[in-house]
């Protein structure tokens, strides 16, 4: 690399985006060879590394919350990102700066000499150097795809955490539950917490950990949660296991905004780590645990806005299940863009039952979906369906500000890129 000014961190983005032919190439033998010319080293840090087709980001997120509660410092490393890249790579909640993140990208681009890499693992790197150095009590991973072969799986976690296994990047990962499932619980290690939050895993999840000889933490076995509804009032209550293998169980905790099930993985993934976890840490935790983009609520005008990232059939059935609990008084808009390699009928279906109006826009780039495809797609399902299509979602979001009637209520769904852009748009007209 040539001397002279520094680069930006635009221009070190764009450099990385430009200098391996592939966005995605599965394998740890090049990434660990860097890693290990930068000499990471995690021996003062607790590592949790967490997979899943759905309910990473967001079991991150409440295992974040909790453990800042408890007064431990958090790093966090997660993708893609909505608005900044900085949102990728978290200390104590805050982004990290463009001058951190442009160093860390100094150092890979010197450890790595002439081996390649993908843009997701020039940035996991950049970000496990970031964690190396400033050793916080906790790091927590996200993994980007699958797990064995995934860039963070070079790091040996103290707890490894399969959150859900669907049918998602079946070109990479496999075009069975069966075969996505061993892929996930790829980062599990020998004689380590493994924690998995699907209430019904494939079996090759339990068959791994058997393999390499993991402590299987299933959600319906070793942990369980109940949602209570009371008069004017929702609780719920969960029962877990701690460090010793006891019993341990919480009740009448309050309900989180973000996913139910996410946060009853995060609270057995805590007991892991923790020996006692405060209750009142936990409340707190649950009470503000936010996170962009998953069940995140915004104000288009006076009509409530929510946004999820939704892109699959699981992702979208538990939004309807959500949205059918609290139905708007008046009618449901669904703002959609989806990319072409998703299973758009499965999230057409699952969402069908509480949707009134749809809005189908298209997203640009090569795997984007044309809405007129979308719309297509939905009178196949519905050829009564109130379909409307934009050529991009700031022309869809200035008609939907036009259409809504007081009470009705909007979602944004269908992918990061339907999100990131409705977000930019929001912030524009803030």
């Amino acid at each position: 690399m040539a001397t002279g000014t520094p680069l930006t961190l635009n221009q070190w983005l764009e450099r990385i985006e430009a200098c391996h032919p592939s966005d995605i190439e599965l394998g740890l033998d090049r990434v660990r060879a860097v890693a290990a010319r930068l000499e990471l080293d995690f021996s003062r840090s607790k590592v949790v590394t967490i997979a899943g087709t759905n309910g990473k980001g967001s079991t991150q997120t409440f295992l974040d919350y909790m453990l800042r509660e408890a007064g431990y410092s958090t790093a966090c490393y997660s993708s893609p990102h909505f608005l900044r890249y900085n949102e990728r790579v978290r200390i104590n909640g805050a982004e990290a700066s463009d001058e951190v993140l442009c160093d860390a990208f100094v150092a890979v681009e010197a450890a790595r000499g002439k081996i390649p890499l993908t843009y997701f693992e020039y940035g996991t790197l950049a970000a496990l150097r970031i964690f190396s150095q400033q050793a916080p009590d906790m790091v927590l991973l996200e993994v980007g795809l699958g797990g064995r072969l995934d860039a963070v799986n070079i790091v040996d976690p103290q707890v490894a955490v399969v959150t859900t296994v669907a049918l998602d990047h079946t070109d990479w990962l496999g075009d069975t539950r069966e075969l996505i499932g061993r892929e996930k619980a790829g980062i599990f290690r020998a004689e380590t917490p493994a924690v998995c939050g699907d209430p019904e895993p494939p079996a090759t999840v339990a068959e791994v950990a058997q393999e390499l000889g993991a402590r299987l933490y299933q959600v319906g076995d070793s942990f369980a949660f109940h949602e209570k509804q009371q008069e004017q009032s929702q609780s719920w209550d969960w029962q877990g296991r701690n460090q010793q293998g006891e019993s341990v169980e919480l009740s009448d905790l309050p309900v989180p905004g973000l996913p139910l099930p996410n946060a009853a993985t995060a609270l057995q993934v805590l007991h892991l780590l923790l020996d006692t976890p405060s209750r009142s840490c936990i409340e707190a935790a649950l009470r503000n645990a936010v996170m962009t983009g998953r069940m995140q609520r915004l104000m288009l005008g006076d009509t409530e806005c929510i946004l999820d990232v939704a892109h699959n059939p699981q992702a979208a059935q538990y939004i309807a299940g959500r949205l059918a609990k609290s139905p708007p008084a008046g009618r449901l808009h669904v703002l959609l863009g989806m990319l072409n390699d998703k299973d758009v009928q499965g999230v057409l279906k699952a969402l069908q039952p509480v949707v009134q109006c749809w809005h189908f826009v298209s997203l640009g780039g090569p795997r984007g979906q044309s809405a007129a495809a979308l719309a297509l797609r939905m009178a196949e399902l519905d050829p009564q369906a109130q379909c409307l299509t934009y050529s991009d979602v700031a022309e869809a979001l200035a008609a939907v500000r036009q259409q809504v009637a007081v009470g009705d209520r909007v979602l944004i769904a269908g992918s990061f890129f339907t999100v990131s852009e409705a977000l930019a748009q929001l912030e524009l007209q803030a």
